[in-house]
């Protein structure tokens, strides 16, 4: 189970994250905290995959408990929320190890494209990569489908997908049917939700 923590003091700003990130085709559940103490608490409760920070937040703050989740899970995921003149404290954060930063007026779409690749980086340090393919139940992707498959988890639609590959649309509709025939997947949510379990997508 996918799993993202939203720390942010702001709760008008950590239940607007939460929705947002809530509806990224791979997140299976959204955890929420107010502080950055209660972020670590979450943390070892839930222990997820990827963790949207507030830099600036009461008591220990965004970039304190960055370093300390990092220091538990050095694999896990972290994306600081931040405002745009926030230079110090990314800078800070990212030194402590975070993958990257989110400006807090950013679109559902760059919110969805930052959570998409983070996820599929966590999956991709955590998961053997495909030399074990057709071993525990994965199953064996042609490339051209792996392809696709990571069009999707990147949320490119399948004429986007096409024009990348230089395949028409309704070719590229015929290997995501075979696509998800082979992953058991009803739509392209459910093929991206376990294309990074098994960390196809990355």
């Amino acid at each position: 189970m996918t799993t993202v923590l939203v720390c942010d003091d702001s709760p008008l700003a950590r239940e607007a994250l939460r929705r947002a990130v809530a509806t990224v085709p791979g997140v299976d559940r959204v955890s929420v905290a107010g502080s950055g103490e209660e972020g670590l608490a979450r943390f070892s409760a839930d222990k997820p995959d990827l963790v949207l920070l507030d830099v600036r937040m009461p008591g220990i703050g965004g970039v304190e408990a960055a370093r300390r989740m990092l220091s538990i899970v050095p694999q896990t995921g972290v994306i600081m929320m931040t405002m745009a003149e926030d230079v110090e404290g990314v800078a800070r954060a990212v030194n402590a190890g975070a993958r990257g930063y989110l400006v807090k007026d950013a679109s559902r779409e760059e919110l969805t494209t930052m959570v998409t690749q983070a996820l599929a980086d966590a999956a991709a340090r955590a998961v053997p990569r495909m030399v074990l393919e057709g071993e525990a139940g994965m199953p064996t992707l042609t490339e051209r489908e792996l392809q696709v498959l990571r069009g999707m988890g990147r949320g490119c639609s399948n004429a986007e997908i096409g024009k990348e590959l230089y395949l028409s649309e309704d070719t590229v509709k015929t290997h995501a049917r075979r696509l998800f025939r082979k992953l058991g997947a009803a739509d392209r949510a459910q093929a991206v939700a376990k294309g990074f379990r098994w960390g196809l997508v990355r």
